[in-house]
C-alpha cells in the first residue's frame, strides 16, 4: 500500500537519508525505530509529504505523491494520511468536538456529516463526555485520543505517529497503544509509527530498525 523507493535527503552536508526503501501492506502496524539521529522523523515526514526527499519515490495505493505539488498536494495529505505526534497540537481556543473536525471541513465535506463522524469517533475513543471541552481542560491522554480521532476523521489510508507516546505517562501510553491495534481491528487501520517505547515496538506486526540514515 505504501511504498518507498531509494530515499535521500541532505540538510547542507549532512546525509540523513541514505537511500531508504520501504514497503507497507494494508492493515500492516509497523514501528520505526532507532538511535536520535538515524533519520526516522525525516523519513516519517517525507512519507507523509510534510517534506520532500532529494531524490527516490514515495508511492501510496498506486498514487506517485512526490509527484504533487501546490494544492493537490495539500488535498492528497488530508484526504489520505492522518498525524499523531508527540505533541497533539491541537488548537486551543477550539473544543474537542472542533478539533475533530477541522480536516473533515477542510476536506470540504458536510458540516453535519463531519460532525456525526466526529462525535462518533469521540465516543469510541471513551471521550463522550469531553466533546465540548477545550484541550486545557483535558488531561494529557485525553488531549492525545483527541488527536488520534482528528487523524481518523478523513479515513485516511494511513496514520503516521511521532513519537504518539512520548509526552504520556506508563497507563496512558499503554491506553494508546492498545487504542492503535483496537483501530486496526475495527477498521483495518494502517499504522507507521516512530517510537522509543520497546513496549509498543515489541507489539507491532512489524520493527524496522534505522541506523545512520538507513534500514539495518
Amino acid at each position: 500500500m505504501l511504498t518507498c523507493k531509494q530515499i535521500t535527503k541532505k540538510y547542507g552536508s549532512l546525509e540523513v537519508l541514505k537511500g531508504v526503501d520501504l514497503d507497507i501492506a494494508k492493515g500492516e502496524i509497523v514501528s520505526l525505530v532507532g538511535s536520535s539521529g538515524a533519520g526516522k522523523s525525516t523519513l516519517l515526514h517525507i512519507l507523509g509529504t510534510l517534506d520532500e526527499a532529494d531524490s527516490g519515490e514515495v508511492w501510496l495505493n498506486g498514487v506517485q505523491v512526490n509527484g504533487l505539488k501546490g494544492r493537490q498536494l495539500a488535498n492528497f495529505r488530508n484526504t489520505h494520511i492522518g498525524f499523531v505526534f508527540q505533541f497533539h497540537h491541537l488548537l486551543p481556543e477550539f473544543t474537542a468536538l472542533e478539533n475533530v473536525c477541522i480536516p473533515g471541513w477542510l476536506g470540504n465535506r458536510k458540516k453535519a456529516e463531519v460532525e456525526k463522524k466526529a462525535t462518533e469517533l469521540l465516543a469510541l475513543l471513551g471521550l463522550q463526555e469531553r466533546m465540548e471541552n477545550k484541550p486545557a481542560a483535558m488531561s494529557g491522554g485525553e488531549q492525545q485520543r483527541v488527536a488520534v480521532a482528528r487523524a481518523l476523521i478523513n479515513n485516511p489510508d494511513i496514520i503516521m505517529a511521532d513519537e504518539p507516546t512520548g509526552n504520556l505517562d506508563s497507563n496512558n501510553a499503554r491506553e494508546l497503544h492498545q487504542l492503535f491495534f483496537d483501530l486496526r481491528k475495527q477498521f483495518d487501520q494502517t499504522f507507521l509509527i516512530v517510537t522509543h517505547n520497546e513496549e509498543l515496538a515489541a507489539q507491532c506486526d512489524r520493527t524496522v530498525h534505522m541506523k545512520d540514515g538507513r534500514i539495518v
